[in-house]
C-alpha cells in the first residue's frame, strides 16, 4: 500500500468513479468493497500515511525499554491534554493520536474528543469489541416516543453483520440472547477461574445476568483466505498489531483495497467541503486542502462517501454550503449537527478476593468479560427510574509487583514477595446508553478557524438525568455482582466526564424515514443529494448501549452495495 499522489493538473487527472473520505473502520471498508466491485476509488486521508508493520514503532517494546514504562511527563502531555482525559493516551501510542494545540477545537461544553488522524484512524487503537444491535435497539425510540424511528430494523442489517463478522474474525460465545443476537464467530477467549467463579455465582443469585467472555474482532484461530496471524496474546494492540490479529483498516481493508489496483490513498488530504452542482442536483467532487502544502485542489466522482467520522463528516457537511444548502449540504431538516450522543462509562464497582490462591491465567489477554443488557428488556426487567439499559465490561486478574507501592519493606525478600501474584481483583465498568437529544449538539464556529482555514468545531452536549439516573443502578448492580461472586473490600467509582470520553460519538447526520425530520434515508443517502452517503457514526439515530463500530462496518457494506446497484 503506497500513498499514489495524483499527477497532472485537467480534470480528468481528477476524477474518479468513487471518492472516500476517511480511511478509517467505516472508510476502509468503503474502499475495499468499491474497488473489489471494480470502481477507481479515490480515498482521502486529512492525516498521514501509516503503513501495516513498518509505521509501529513501538509494538515490540517492553517498559524497561521507555523512559518512565511509557508514562508521560507533563512536558510531554501537553499537546494531548483534552485526549489525557481518557486515561488511553502514553508515550507507547501517542503517535496514533491528534495534538490538541495543533487542532484545536471549542468546549461549550466539556467534550473529550479522541482522535486519531492518520491512514486507519481509530482502528489502529479501537478496543475491538463487537457486538450487534437488536430491534430492541432498533424500535426504541418509535416504542417510547424518543426523538425519531429508525427507517431499518435488525433484519435488514443481519445479513450485512454475517458479511463483516465473517472477513474480519470475530471470537465470542452464542448466548441466544433476544438483546444480543450472535453471529459467526471464531472460538472464544477463556474466562479466568475467578471470572468463572462470579459468573457461576451471578447465574445462580440473579435471574437474566449473563457473564460471558468479550465478543471482540481478533483472531483467536486461523481465518479461512486470510494470511492474518492469530493473537499472541500480547496485549499491545493500540500501538498497532504486526500480526495483524486484531481487525484494522492497516491490515485487513485498506490492503484488500490496494491489491485491486482500484485504490487511490491521498493522505495529507484535509476536506474543506463536498462541491454541489446547482443544475443537477448533486454532488460533483470535494474541494480539500493539502496539509503539507497548503494547496487547494479539486477532485470529482460520480458517488461520494462520508466516512470522516461523526464529528468529521457532519462539519464537512456544515461547511459544504451553497445558494441550494445555505445551511449545510443536506440540512433541510435543521437537524444537521444535532442528537450528538455517546456512552457514558467509568461507573462500576472493584474488588478484592483472597481465594484461589494456587489459580492464575497465561498470557495477557487483550480481552476482558461481558455482561449484556439485562434492564427494561420485557415488563419483568422493566425499570422505574430511567428507560434504555447498559452492559458491562471488566475482568478479573491478581495484583503484579505494582502491589508494592507504597508497602512497607526493603531488601531482597521485599523484592523476591513482589515476583509473586498478589491477591485477585475484579471490576466491573458500565457502559450506559444516552438519549438522542436534540440540543446536543455540534456547529461551527466561523470566526475561529485553524492553520488551514476551516472553521473549529463547537461542541455544545451533556449527559441529562436519564443517564445520571442510570448510572446510580449501574454503581449497584455491580457492586451487588461483585458481593454475590464473592468478593470483599467492594468499592464503586463513577468518572463521568464529558461526552466523548467513551470514543463512541454518534449522531448528527442521523438516519430516518422523513426528510422534514432527518438527514439520511434509509440506505445512508442524504435525502436531498441522493449520490452522497454517511456511513460512519453520524448516521446514527439512537446509541443504543454497545460498542458501535461493527454496526457502522455493516451499514457501510450495505451502502456501498445499493450504491453499485442503482448508479
Amino acid at each position: 500500500m503506497k500513498d499514489i499522489y495524483i499527477q497532472g493538473k485537467g480534470k480528468m487527472s481528477h476524477t474518479y468513479d468513487v471518492i472516500v473520505i476517511g480511511s478509517g473502520m467505516s472508510g476502509g471498508w468503503a474502499a475495499k468493497e468499491f474497488c473489489e466491485k471494480g470502481l477507481k476509488t479515490l480515498v482521502l486521508e486529512r492525516g498521514r500515511l501509516v503503513e501495516h508493520i513498518k509505521d509501529y514503532p513501538t509494538a515490540n517494546l517492553d517498559p524497561w525499554d521507555m523512559e518512565n514504562a511509557g508514562a508521560m511527563t507533563p512536558e510531554e502531555s501537553s499537546p494531548y491534554k483534552n485526549q489525557m482525559r481518557s486515561g488511553f493516551v502514553s508515550n507507547y501510542n501517542k503517535h496514533f493520536f491528534v495534538d490538541d494545540e495543533k487542532n484545536p477545537y471549542i468546549e461549550k461544553k466539556r467534550f473529550d474528543w479522541i482522535r486519531g488522524y492518520q491512514t486507519g484512524g481509530r482502528s489502529l487503537t479501537w478496543g475491538k469489541h463487537c457486538y450487534r444491535w437488536s430491534d430492541l435497539d432498533f424500535e426504541a425510540n418509535v416504542k417510547e416516543g424518543v426523538a425519531i424511528d429508525w427507517p431499518i430494523r435488525y433484519k435488514d442489517i443481519r445479513p450485512w453483520y454475517d458479511y463483516v463478522e465473517r472477513y474480519i474474525g470475530v471470537s465470542g460465545q452464542k448466548l441466544g440472547l433476544k438483546q444480543l443476537p450472535d453471529g459467526q464467530f471464531l472460538k472464544p477467549m477463556d474466562l479466568n477461574c475467578l471470572e468463572t467463579q462470579v459468573k457461576e455465582r451471578v447465574a445462580k443469585k440473579f435471574e437474566g445476568r449473563v457473564i460471558t467472555i468479550g465478543r471482540v474482532a481478533h483472531l483467536t484461530e486461523p481465518l479461512e483466505g486470510s494470511d492474518r496471524g492469530t493473537c499472541q496474546f500480547r496485549n499491545r494492540c493500540s500501538r498497532g498489531c504486526p500480526y495483524g490479529a486484531y481487525f484494522s483498516a492497516n491490515a485487513v481493508t485498506l490492503p484488500a483495497a490496494a491489491k485491486t489496483g482500484n485504490m487511490t490513498l491521498r493522505p495529507h488530504s484535509i476536506v474543506q467541503e463536498i462541491l454541489y452542482d446547482e443544475n443537477k442536483g448533486k454532488a460533483k467532487g470535494v474541494r480539500i486542502v493539502d496539509q503539507e502544502t497548503n494547496e487547494s485542489i479539486e477532485f470529482f466522482a460520480e458517488l461520494i462517501f462520508c466516512n470522516a467520522s461523526t464529528v468529521g463528516s457532519t462539519a464537512i457537511l456544515l461547511n459544504s454550503k451553497s445558494n441550494r444548502f445555505p445551511e449545510g449540504m443536506g440540512n433541510d431538516s435543521g437537524e444537521l449537527g444535532h442528537n450528538m450522543m455517546d456512552h457514558h462509562y467509568f461507573a462500576g464497582a472493584t474488588g478484592k478476593y483472597r481465594g484461589l490462591k494456587d489459580g492464575y491465567y497465561e498470557g495477557r489477554r487483550p480481552n476482558g468479560i461481558y455482561v449484556p443488557r439485562y434492564r427494561n428488556i420485557d415488563n419483568q426487567s422493566k425499570s422505574d427510574h430511567f428507560i434504555r439499559g447498559y452492559g458491562y465490561q471488566g475482568g478479573a486478574e491478581r495484583e503484579t509487583w505494582n502491589c508494592g507501592a507504597g508497602a512497607k519493606g526493603f531488601g531482597s525478600n521485599f523484592k523476591d514477595s513482589l515476583l509473586k501474584p498478589g491477591e485477585w481483583t475484579m471490576f466491573m465498568n458500565g457502559f450506559g446508553e444516552c438519549l438522542p437529544y436534540h440540543e446536543n449538539r455540534i456547529y461551527l464556529d466561523d470566526s475561529k478557524k485553524d492553520q488551514w482555514g476551516f472553521p473549529q468545531v463547537v461542541f455544545d452536549a451533556e449527559f441529562k438525568e436519564n443517564e445520571l439516573k442510570m448510572r446510580e443502578q449501574i454503581k449497584i448492580d455491580a457492586a451487588e455482582m461483585l458481593e454475590a461472586g464473592g468478593l470483599t473490600d467492594i468499592e464503586i467509582f463513577d468518572e463521568i466526564g464529558g461526552v466523548g470520553k467513551g470514543v463512541h460519538e454518534m449522531g448528527t447526520a442521523r438516519m430516518g424515514k422523513n426528510s422534514k425530520t432527518s438527514v439520511l434515508n434509509g440506505n445512508n443517502q442524504i435525502h436531498a443529494v441522493p449520490n452522497v452517503y454517511v456511513t460512519d457514526g453520524a448516521c446514527m439515530t439512537s446509541s443504543s448501549c454497545v460498542n458501535p463500530s461493527i454496526t457502522y462496518m455493516a451499514l457501510t457494506a450495505r451502502a456501498v452495495d445499493h450504491a453499485v446497484k442503482n448508479s
